[in-house]
């Protein structure tokens, strides 16, 4: 492949304009075409300010398109399976946001569909390409904390999303703490052997309806015996909170800070400093350096660092932690 990998968007929410950005003015070897979306006023507006000439709702229009090289899906959990089946079968290489799909059964499909068409599939669990992880995960392996013991992670979401958004989630062990699934089995170096969660509804009562919750926390057991503790929170009013530790027989890595800027204000009442909005702020670089690797990939013919493979896992454990949390019951990967 050479020259530019001509890409199509298709999903322009939130994440899809942060991903279609990068790909239109920040990374070199790449250059976005299309823009897919399922309102045409989104797809028209979106594709005038990123300068791109063609835009659709239909994103068949994108898979028989024989000059698209690759596409990225931004789009509800449940279009997943879909459109990667249609995105491989024509060809096509793959981003797609996580979770890989809504089940395990679509997870093998998909990547029997992937692996017959020899294309690149990349999940975008971009907590992999954070400087901050990925500095931890160097330091692990170089052996700086000896060997990895446990692992605490914690992602506090600054509200909930709306009820529209929550209903189709798939719960927040799937559309939250799955980040933090995937974290610890790449920090931790190992896999998964059991799973039990906790969760309950504190601050949002509509959620108790689609069987979701906006507080829970997640018990992994690795096969090696590492234990991890995951906190996931839609209550997190002072801030988005991301952050993880590992704790090693020789240290411990702090991943992460609440911290927006590296200032601290101080005034006669007190000191304190400036906390991160939002997981587009937090994740800026991540984002950008995730579909850099993915377009590297492509141009060196590479396998990236996270693959269909590696969000079959995560899924896996995500199912098994929603499993976990309706039975109240251990779950057994």
């Amino acid at each position: 492949m050479e020259g530019k990998i001509r890409c199509a968007i298709i999903g322009i929410g939130r994440l899809g304009y942060v991903h279609a950005e990068n790909i239109a003015s920040r990374i070199k070897g790449a250059q976005l075409v299309t823009v897919v979306a399922s309102r045409k006023e989104s797809a028209e507006k979106a594709a005038r300010e990123l300068g791109v000439e063609k835009w659709t709702t239909d994103p068949q229009d994108v898979f028989e398109d024989s000059t698209i090289d690759a596409v990225i899906i931004v789009t509800p959990t449940k279009t997943h399976a879909d459109l990667i089946l249609r995105a491989a079968r024509h060809g096509k290489h793959i981003f797609v946001d996580k979770p890989l799909t809504e089940t395990l059964e679509e997870a093998d499909e998909v990547i029997k569909a992937i692996q017959k068409n020899n294309v690149i599939c990349q999940v975008g669990f971009m907590r992999r390409f954070d400087p901050s992880y990925a500095e931890a995960k160097r330091r692990i392996v170089n052996g700086d904390i000896g060997r990895p013991l446990y692992f605490k992670g914690l992602s506090r979401d600054p509200g909930s999303p709306p009820e529209e958004y929550i209903k189709t989630s798939g719960g927040i062990f799937l559309d939250l703490s799955v980040h933090d699934y995937d974290i610890a089995r790449f920090l931790v170096g190992d896999e998964v052997e059991s799973v039990q969660t906790y969760g309950t509804v504190l601050v949002h009562p509509f959620m108790k309806k689609y069987g979701d919750v906006d507080q829970g926390v997640t018990v992994l057991q690795f096969k090696n015996g590492v234990l991890a503790d995951i906190e996931g929170s839609r209550n997190s009013t002072f801030g988005y909170d991301i952050r993880g530790e590992v704790v090693g027989t020789e240290g411990a890595i702090q991943i992460g800070s609440l911290q927006n800027h590296n200032n601290i204000i101080l005034t006669n009442k007190g000191s304190y400093h400036d906390n991160i909005p939002s997981f587009q702020s937090k994740f800026k670089a991540a984002f950008l350096l995730e579909l850099e690797h993915f377009i590297e990939c492509l141009l060196e013919k590479k396998a990236p660092l996270i693959n269909e493979v590696d969000g079959k896992i995560a899924l896996e454990i995500a199912i098994a932690a929603t499993d976990s949390f309706k039975t109240s019951k251990k779950v057994y990967l």
